[in-house]
């Protein structure tokens, strides 16, 4: 009985992964452009190894974690066919094991924490790239920064050579696609004022928005990234 229910479960997320990227190509053509300029990061809060696995046998390889204890055990587990993200608030004293096995941080949202991570990843020669998490709701319960201290973090951070901005990042209140639209949209013209009046350079050009409950509405105002989880491996088990 426990293969038979596994064996429902794989095919639950083979078809909630087929569904995930179909949903997420039909709105990437109705915003003019394709599926392949978006990235579906598939969340692993609380989904056990064996979850993910399945999830690469069906063809994901882009996975975000939230904790970086999870991190370390997870990417160790699944072995070098992953591709690591950290998309969880991240504490200084946490940075030096955190880029040894990521290649994006989501959650770039204050300069001490910048200047960690420019050091750590001096000491491993490599160039961590990094996205300005941005609290555009002004939820107190949320990190990320106020949009206006945006281009003073970004202009900090050119001091830089081993830390790389390539766009922001948003988690907007909850509510209905209709409610949080509003926000991805005012992610996408922060990044193109940035653009304007910042030499920003070519690599600065990600947005990462979207969640399992509104990934559509992000993709139509110009998602780069989408944060997917629940719609993926079912409802997290508490």
């Amino acid at each position: 009985m426990e293969n038979a229910g596994l064996k429902l479960e794989n095919g639950a997320i083979a078809e909630n992964l087929a569904n995930v990227k179909n949903l997420i190509s039909k709105a990437a053509e109705k915003s003019g452009r394709e599926q392949s300029e978006v990235r579906l990061v598939a969340v692993t809060k609380t989904v056990d190894i064996e979850r993910i696995r399945t999830c690469m046998n069906f063809g994901q390889h882009i996975f975000g974690e939230n904790y970086v204890q999870e991190l370390l055990l997870k990417s160790s587990e699944t072995g070098p066919g992953a591709d690591w993200h950290f998309i969880g608030h991240l504490q200084t004293n946490k940075v030096k094991k955190t880029i040894e096995v990521v290649t994006l941080i989501h959650t770039l949202d204050r300069l001490d924490l910048a200047k960690e991570i420019d050091k750590r990843a001096a000491s491993a020669g490599k160039i961590m790239d990094c996205l300005i998490e941005v609290n555009l709701g002004g939820e107190s319960t949320k990190t990320g920064i106020s949009k206006d201290d945006v281009s003073e973090l970004m202009n900090s951070c050119k001091l830089f050579k081993n830390l790389r901005i390539c766009g922001l990042m948003t988690i907007p209140p909850p509510g209905s696609p209709d409610e949080t639209r509003p926000f991805f949209k005012q992610l996408r013209d922060l990044m193109n004022r940035l653009k304007q009046e910042m030499e920003t350079g070519p690599h600065f050009h990600e947005l990462s928005m979207g969640m399992s409950g509104d990934f559509e509405a992000a993709v139509e105002e110009g998602a780069t990234i989408v944060r997917v989880g629940t719609a993926i491996f079912g409802e997290r088990k508490r």
